[in-house]
């Protein structure tokens, strides 16, 4: 037969309601924020600009030499 040490039998006697008090601790709350989430968009819309500026540039100096 299997005989248990009285230590180990006072140890797993404390340590199994620690451990269901730790986990028991542990909660996890979904909720829905109470503000809606923006999300700015101006600064890819000013890249957009800035790209197309450029690029009309690019060709008004290709077709105009004497600008500069």
């Amino acid at each position: 037969m299997f005989q248990s040490h009285p230590a180990a039998i006072v140890r797993s006697a404390l340590l199994v309601p620690l451990a269901a008090l730790l986990l028991s601790a542990c909660t996890v709350k979904l909720a829905a924020p109470d503000k809606p989430i923006t999300i700015n968009l101006n600064v890819k819309i000013e890249h957009e600009v800035r790209v197309k500026v450029e690029k009309d540039l690019e060709n008004l100096f290709e077709q105009n030499d004497a600008l500069f």
